[in-house]
């Protein structure tokens, strides 16, 4: 089974992947825990991606592409896979195929998660990430029992640069420009669903989609 969870930043599909990850027994790839956990240990692909995911641009194609193509090769992934936050542009949806095409696989669904922009600003705004542990919180939906400290590790909760409200515009406004093509691209098998709802609505519905129901 693999599936790929299509939307703006802040609608949701890092949560509903972790949820869909344990209900399906796969693995839940997201692009961007991999090039934070990247940057964090310096390697030069973090490097090279700090730059422009500070300044809430996307990261070049060229990169993106080839940690996709590293990660679906690891054992987790035998059993099938949800792609958070790839692809994101029609090169790297072109690329996919490709590489899906070599190991005889193919997308199973295609889910479109849409939020209006109000929402995905008050949801990322409000984010608080652990600088030890790398656990989000959330100052309203999912505040820490202890101002700015992790309930995990007793870390620092700060706010990410891009999780800042100017930031957050920009990112839309990237989002819109070089990821709204792929519903074009995708639109025979893209499926589109409110994701401003009840988290846990939106996980059964999701469920049901991909079981076909």
């Amino acid at each position: 089974m693999i599936v790929v969870l299509l939307g703006a930043p802040g609608s949701g599909k890092g949560t509903q992947a972790t949820k869909l990850k344990d209900a399906l027994g796969i693995a839940h790839i997201s692009t961007g825990d991999i090039l934070r956990e990247s940057i964090k240990k310096g390697t030069p692909v973090g490097k090279k991606a700090k730059e422009y995911m500070e300044a809430g641009g996307l990261v070049p194609d060229s990169i993106i592409i080839e940690i996709i193509a590293q990660r679906i090769k690891e054992p987790d992934c035998k059993k099938g896979f949800i792609l958070d936050g790839f692809p994101r542009t029609v090169k790297q949806a072109e690329s996919l195929d490709g590489i899906l095409k070599e190991s005889n696989l193919k997308i199973d669904k295609v889910i479109s998660m849409d939020v209006t922009d109000s929402i995905v600003i008050e949801r990322l705004s409000g984010r608080r990430t652990c600088r030890k542990c790398g656990v989000n919180f959330h100052i309203k939906y999912n505040a820490p029992a202890k101002e700015n400290i992790c309930d995990k590790c007793g870390g620092e909760l700060y706010q990410r640069n891009d999780d800042k409200a100017e930031t957050i515009k920009h990112r839309l406004e990237v989002y819109r420009k070089d990821t709204y093509p792929l519903l074009e691209y995708y639109k025979k098998a893209v499926i589109n669903i409110k994701a401003d709802e009840d988290i846990d609505k939106i996980t059964e519905r999701l469920m049901a989609l991909i079981k076909g129901k």
